[in-house]
């Protein structure tokens, strides 16, 4: 195995062939899947054949848009390493080489331990206990304070913009009202604005899919590729809670009521997300104290969680790679019109 590559530039020299390097290891190799998202990758495991357990994981571009994703992130990863995080490090995958596939560059990291966290969201009946669910949330919600604590920088106005309206309004240039949309967004990211929060790393894609779990604590965080070491960390915090109560009736035939959960009937796109912000139960108190609480460790506003959560549903809208998930985040944002009233319930 090539040791020190992910220290060099890319194109600084010809890399290794996959093939070659995985051949090498004298490890195992399970090709897993490509991802879903029209800029897929493939990732290959390295696994001891002595424990079984995932030592490396390669992420394999497939397009040159996915290739330059790869990049980033290995760049993010690289670049979280001037941080003192202590236990942390071993949550996070760290750059050991690069490779050559069909002349794209794929990424080489350690592998990270631990169990997709949807792997047990999508179990039966797990969604439906509050203490489950208050476990899942407990357990994020540790991990990602003592990370913004570890990568804490100086603070500035709590900014969810960050080019989402100029993205919206080139994406669904010709959707009508969108005017009316992007005025709306104005308002609510001009409110958020009064806050002050620090700027932390950010790994901008905090779902359930990237956090892996193992004995009730997060152990692992993957696809840093939408990451930054400077960044707005509300935008994790309202990510996780809004994909967390996205899929809360994916298990339940439309029109039926999602076990569990009172007043939250399958049906329209998002409807678990709309039961998070309007109504009442167990879940919509954990899914809005998890915010307000993320809020008030960072020094903002706990009545601003409903701004927060509106503006990271437009931010999915903007820059999610799926054409249909986008428009569909836009259309929700409509739906929940005047939820902006709600923020203080």
């Amino acid at each position: 195995m090539t040791k020190g590559s992910a220290d060099r530039a890319p194109n600084a020299q010809v890399l290794e062939s996959l093939w070659s390097y995985v051949r090498a290891s004298g490890l195992h190799s399970l090709v897993l899947g490509a991802s879903k998202d029209p800029n897929a990758k493939i990732t290959v495991l390295l696994v001891s054949p002595e424990s079984g357990r995932p030592v490396f994981a390669i992420k394999v571009p497939t397009t040159d848009a996915s290739a330059r994703a790869v990049e980033t992130e290995a760049h993010v990863l690289r670049e979280l390493e001037q941080f003192r995080l202590g236990q942390l490090v071993a949550t996070i995958p760290r750059v050991v080489d690069l490779v050559d596939f069909d002349g794209r560059t794929a990424a080489v990291t350690t592998a990270v331990p631990g169990i997709p966290m949807t792997t047990s969201y999508l179990g039966w009946r797990h969604t439906r206990s509050a203490a489950r669910v208050a476990a899942d949330f407990a357990a994020v919600g540790a991990w990602i304070a003592d990370f913004q604590r570890a990568t804490a920088g100086e603070f500035a106005n709590l900014d969810m913009d960050g080019g989402v309206s100029k993205r919206l309004r080139s994406r669904f240039s010709g959707v009508r009202d969108l005017d009316a949309d992007l005025e709306r967004l104005t308002g609510i990211c001009d409110r958020l604005r009064s806050n002050r929060v620090p700027r932390t790393a950010v790994h901008g894609d905090f779902w359930s899919g990237n956090l892996l779990l193992d004995g009730g604590r997060l152990t692992g965080t993957v696809d840093w590729e939408a990451g930054s070491t400077l960044g707005e960390p509300v935008r994790d915090l309202v990510r996780f809670a809004l994909m967390y109560a996205l899929y809360l009736d994916r298990r339940t035939r439309v029109g039926r009521r999602v076990a569990g959960h009172p007043g939250l009937v399958a049906g329209s796109w998002g409807a678990g997300v709309a039961y998070a912000f309007g109504g009442t139960g167990w879940f919509p108190e954990r899914f809005r104290g998890f915010l307000r609480d993320g809020l008030v460790r960072l020094g903002a506003s706990p009545e601003s969680w409903g701004d927060a959560a509106l503006a990271g549903i437009a931010e999915v809208a903007a820059f999610t790679d799926d054409e249909a998930f986008a428009r569909s985040h836009l259309e929700l944002f409509r739906r929940l019109r005047g939820m902006e009233g709600a923020r203080s319930t």
